[in-house]
């Protein structure tokens, strides 16, 4: 995630707000935005675009792809076909994330995590942005096609369009549900691993594919407990923004056990070994722990950063990577 290293800019103003819900707006002014015809190396502008992909959402949907393929394949996946689907799904992710930042232009003006990237700081034309996603995305279907299989690609333009058109452009702006369903374009990483070692569909990437859906929403709504104010000011109503922090952990605790039950279905509907089984069973175990550490700190009448919900939000992120990482080895026993 971005550091913020520059906070002069910004000034906060609390408005008074419905009981419960305690809306904090947050107003800034523009970031700084280099002058018209600057000239720029090209390794700056290399790196403009590669940021508009969004690198580190990128390396999530890798650590839940590949580790899916060794267990399609039972143990090592053709190197040719992982290779190209990583290589393709790569690029497929990227398109989604850069159409996204197109979309998202002006609420990543506004927002202080997000205020850095290339649209927001001018230093990609719109157009341009729109062009490279595009692009990314027609490379990415047809290399799949190509070199994997046309269910892997059809199912990576499915996920392209559906961030895109579905989440970006109706639920995020619109309802305290847009994580919950927008997620689904996350998951679909897990499915075209599969598909692209099997050529099918089978019920062990859809336990998968609910790991990762249930998983997402206390995931991202911790990070937004964290922004809240940033939502706020960009009129997204995430479910930090609309509703009191009991409300948001307490629906996380749901998600979070509905994550940990998933998770340990794998064991018998893939024949995985016990190994996975405890695995499973212990990082949900911590991952509970933290989530009703959340509630605690809640119940005790803590409220904004001393919540720390970036705690549980780190968390989750090493969870959902040991656990796919569980997944891989158990495939090679």
């Amino acid at each position: 995630m971005p550091a913020i290293t520059d906070r002069s800019n910004l000034r906060l103003r609390v408005d008074p707000a419905p009981a419960g819900s305690a809306l904090t707006v947050l107003t800034t002014k523009p970031p700084a935005v280099p002058i018209a015809g600057a000239r720029r190396s090209p390794l700056a502008v290399v790196r403009a675009y590669v940021a508009l992909t969004k690198p580190r959402i990128i390396e999530l949907l890798l650590i839940t792809t590949l580790p899916v393929m060794f267990l399609a394949a039972r143990g090592f996946p053709p190197l040719w076909t992982a290779v190209a689907t990583l290589v393709f799904g790569t690029l497929s992710a990227g398109s989604a994330n850069a159409l996204n930042c197109y979309i998202d232009r002006d609420i990543d003006a506004t927002m202080r995590r997000t205020r850095r990237r290339p649209l927001a700081m001018a230093t990609v034309a719109p157009r341009n942005a729109l062009i490279f996603g595009i692009v990314l995305g027609a490379l990415s279907t047809l290399g799949l096609a190509l070199t994997v299989n046309p269910l892997a690609a059809g199912l990576s333009l499915a996920a392209i369009l559906f961030y895109v058109f579905v989440y970006s452009m109706v639920l995020k702006r619109r309802t305290s549900q847009n994580v919950v369903w927008g997620g689904i374009a996350g998951c679909m990483p897990v499915l075209i691993g599969w598909a692209g070692i099997t050529g099918r569909v089978d019920w062990a990437p859809v336990i998968l594919f609910g790991v990762v859906f249930f998983w997402t929403p206390p995931h991202t709504w911790t990070l937004a407990m964290r922004y809240r104010e940033d939502y706020a000011a960009a009129a997204v109503p995430m479910l930090p923004v609309v509703a009191t922090e009991r409300r948001v952990v307490v629906e996380c605790i749901a998600y979070t056990w509905a994550t940990v039950i998933c998770s340990l279905l794998l064991w018998p509907v893939a024949g995985t070994t016990p190994v996975y089984g405890a695995v499973a069973a212990v990082l949900g175990a911590v991952c509970l722990f933290e989530v009703y550490r959340l509630l605690g700190r809640v119940n005790a009448g803590k409220t904004g950063v001393a919540l720390r919900p970036m705690r549980f939000f780190h968390w989750s992120n090493a969870y959902l990577a040991l656990l796919f990482l569980a997944v891989a080895v158990d495939s090679l026993l």
